[in-house]
């Protein structure tokens, strides 16, 4: 596919370091929840991160797809996405879960309903889960190689 826009984060030190984006728009603590054996200091984690890309990246679909169909949506509509670590029942690592929720104030429900299953196949996020889409995966060069 012809990719429009591209971008990148570096993170150091895993759930307790930080994470950065190239262009420096983005710079955040990584802390780990108690949930997850952390000290719940002050900061964010990697599900938070995932939760406000989604749900961000949900909303801005169901907001094209509204456009297609000529519907107004209010400037409170809101998309909340919920996500959910835990050990996956292969015993092979991890995995997540997750389940999302627009309220769309002010347009009829069925109207709603329609509009929320359209942005569900056009959001990218939606589709990579659904899809389990690949991800590439590689080394960088090692200091110790490239002396």
């Amino acid at each position: 596919m012809p990719i429009l826009y591209r971008t990148n984060a570096t993170s150091t030190g895993g759930r307790v370091g930080s994470s950065k984006s190239n262009d420096g728009n983005l710079s955040v603590t990584l802390t780990s929840p108690k949930e997850l054996g952390g000290d719940g200091a002050p900061g964010t984690n990697p599900e938070q991160l995932f939760a406000a890309g989604y749900s961000a990246c949900f909303l801005g679909a169901l907001k094209f797809v509204a456009g297609q169909a000529k519907v107004k949506l209010s400037p409170e509509t809101t998309v909340t996405a919920n996500v959910g670590l835990g050990p996956r029942e292969d015993g092979g690592g991890f995995g997540i879960e997750v389940s999302l929720t627009a309220d769309i104030p002010g347009v009829e429900r069925a109207v709603a309903e329609d509009l929320v299953a359209k942005a569900h196949i056009v959001c990218p996020y939606s589709h990579a889960m659904r899809t389990s889409t690949e991800v590439q995966v590689t080394l960088a060069q090692t200091t110790a190689e490239a002396a």
